[in-house]
């Protein structure tokens, strides 16, 4: 078993003795997800730490959008829980890119690309090609496009 998922199991177990019905909740619906990974496709496997770590990273953008949809919504305690379930999601999730070190690895990407002949709004996709395996994990998809067009834009 991967040591992540082992630990989100150790962690589900504590949660549940400490009578902490958000955390275990949480974490019984990220197993759940991981599981059901696991045996999509022809054969069952094993996830790596890696792949746990994507399936945790989708389950805190579905928190997110919930949480946002609810807020549009008018349904602001349903909000507030969908955010408190993407915090406890967080904490096993790598640190994500504050803008600065996020708008630092762009621009020279942006660079790397103009140096290679791209230049303007059409290099985004080979902008993007060398930004995403430098960020994989550490910054959201849509925050990095965002980025990228500004950069390209100005």
């Amino acid at each position: 078993m991967t040591t992540l998922k082992s630990k989100l199991q150790e962690d589900l177990t504590a949660a549940i003795r400490g009578r902490d019905e958000l955390r275990s909740s949480t974490l019984r619906l990220t197993l759940t997800a991981i599981t059901k990974e696991e045996v999509a496709g022809k054969e069952a496997r094993e996830l790596s730490d890696d792949e746990v770590q994507k399936v945790i990273a989708r389950e805190a953008k579905k928190r997110r959008e919930a949480a946002e949809a609810f807020a549009d919504g008018g349904r602001a305690e349903q909000a507030a829980k969908e955010k408190a379930e993407g915090e406890v999601l967080a904490e096993y999730l790598p640190k994500q890119l504050s803008d600065d070190e996020l708008r630092t690895i762009v621009a020279q990407a942006v660079e790397d690309a103009k140096a290679a002949g791209a230049e303007g709004p059409r290099a985004m996709g080979q902008v993007m090609k060398i930004v995403n395996p430098k960020v994989a994990g550490l910054a959201e998809g849509g925050r990095v496009a965002a980025v990228v067009k500004e950069l390209l834009a100005g």
